[in-house]
């Protein structure tokens, strides 16, 4: 008996209908980076492992799904790590690449690799899949679409501020209200670990701070602990996991909190800045918030950062985000080339428009016009007009066998053709078209304008 046939956790088939949608997301994201002047590059789904690896924190690195060597991988194994079944190191031995696990990283070995070619301050943005090891549920796969938007090479404010006018305006296409851009600062994290007098276990401190939605606030705390920061410290920092008020009055209280750091203070500082011209040059769908837990556990971040919160109506994870930084290039060999960027989670975003019924009907057209098929002359004669009605833009196609018309009709019902087309020999001796609309059930006989008209309008 045949195995029944299955695909991998995490990752899924789409249907026409669903690739439709999805594709009306791309479109949206892609034509607003295009709007804000970004340009676009691709790079290959797998990369040396060096590249990736180290990158990502020590949580990160664990998602990143390894290739094996090809041909006999084992062979070059050192044969007493085998037998000390030590996975970590034996990986080393075993595999040289792996599947990307973000756009940022392979974008930034980019830039090393093409310094000579490209134009500072340089935008891109990139769509494509990444892959992470992660364990699936709503709204998290294991492999999933990026939609990132990057610039290098400039140390500006400015760029942060693009960046939320960016979302904004892919928002406001999709018709998404409700949507919430939060921001910190990772001075301020380091501020505040320096404060409290964490400052060696910042790494620690943030990544636990970062799972504040996830796992609340004992189990911050509780992590925190088992990471070697002090209760006393963590007891400094407690207020802050809760802070209220505006915008401006978090800033205040964090510029109060932060005043032994100097560190601190610029995060406070570059935050004001964005905030304040944000408010200058307002926003139409999606609302700013400062959000002080928020840490966003990746290694390579030095600035503002930046994520994305759905409408309170769907529970959902994030649904973008990004942020600075300042040296990533550097662990490439190219240093001090400042960098920011975002990206948009394509996959969140479908489920919150569905859940939200915030689809076009539009989108979901398929084929306008369906020609029947009653034998190779007829055929023949519906085939020169599909090729006028393609000509101007109109989907046609042709039932590809000469069947019984019950069964061409029957398949025209299922596929919600808007339009049935019969070429009979009454047809082609006046040279006209049956035309039968499938909503109305009414038909009326059309010479080839006449055709093209009413399919048209």
């Amino acid at each position: 008996m045949a195995q029944k046939p299955s695909i991998a956790k995490g990752t899924r088939d789409f249907c026409s209908e669903e690739l439709q949608k999805r594709d009306y997301i791309f479109q949206t994201i892609k034509n607003r980076f295009k709007n804000f002047g970004f340009q676009p590059i691709e790079t290959p789904s797998f990369e040396n492992s060096s590249t990736l690896m180290g990158k990502y924190g020590e949580e990160g690195d664990r998602l990143i799904f390894k290739i094996l060597n090809s041909g006999d991988y084992l062979k070059k194994a050192d044969a007493s790590l085998l037998d000390s079944k030590n996975s970590e190191k034996l990986t080393k031995h075993i595999s040289e690449k792996a599947l990307r696990y973000d756009l940022t990283v392979p974008f930034a070995r980019y830039v090393v690799q093409h310094r000579n070619e490209i134009q500072l301050p340089f935008k891109r943005y990139q769509i494509q899949p990444v892959w992470r090891a992660d364990r699936p549920q709503k709204g998290r796969f294991r492999e999933f679409y990026q939609c990132d938007a990057d610039v290098v090479g400039s140390k500006s404010l400015w760029q942060e501020v693009e960046f939320i006018q960016l979302y904004d305006g892919v928002f406001t296409d999709l018709k998404l209200d409700g949507v919430t851009v939060k921001v910190n600062h990772r001075k301020i994290l380091s501020g505040i670990a320096e404060v409290i007098g964490a400052e060696d276990k910042l790494i620690d401190f943030t990544v636990a701070l970062d799972k504040l939605d996830k796992i609340g606030k004992e189990g911050v705390e509780k992590e925190m602990l088992e990471k070697g920061i002090p209760s006393t410290a963590i007891e400094k920092a407690s207020l802050l996991f809760e802070l209220q008020g505006s915008f401006t009055e978090k800033l205040n209280i964090l510029a109060d909190f932060l005043k032994d750091s100097e560190k601190g203070l610029k995060g406070v500082e570059d935050l004001r800045f964005l905030n304040q011209t944000i408010q200058s040059l307002g926003l139409q769908t999606v609302a700013l918030d400062l959000e002080v837990t928020l840490a966003r556990g990746l290694n390579y971040y030095t600035g503002a950062i930046f994520e994305v919160a759905a409408p309170k109506e769907v529970p959902m994870g994030s649904i973008g985000g990004g942020g600075r930084y300042d040296d990533l290039t550097s662990i490439f060999g190219l240093k001090d080339l400042s960098g920011v960027g975002i990206s948009f989670g394509l996959d969140r975003i479908y489920l919150v428009l569905e859940a939200l019924n915030k689809f076009p009907e539009q989108i979901q057209k398929g084929t306008e016009v369906l020609f029947l098929n009653f034998g190779e002359k007829e055929a023949l004669y519906a085939y020169k007009a599909i090729l006028k009605l393609r000509e101007v833009g109109i989907s046609t196609e042709l039932y590809p066998d000469n069947a019984k018309m019950k069964k061409q009709m029957l398949y025209a019902n299922k596929k919600q053709y808007p339009y049935v087309i019969l070429t009979g020999t009454q047809e082609i001796e006046n040279n006209t078209y049956t035309v039968k609309n499938m909503q109305t059930g009414e038909q009326e006989s059309l010479d080839l304008e006449g055709l093209i008209d009413i399919v048209s309008a």
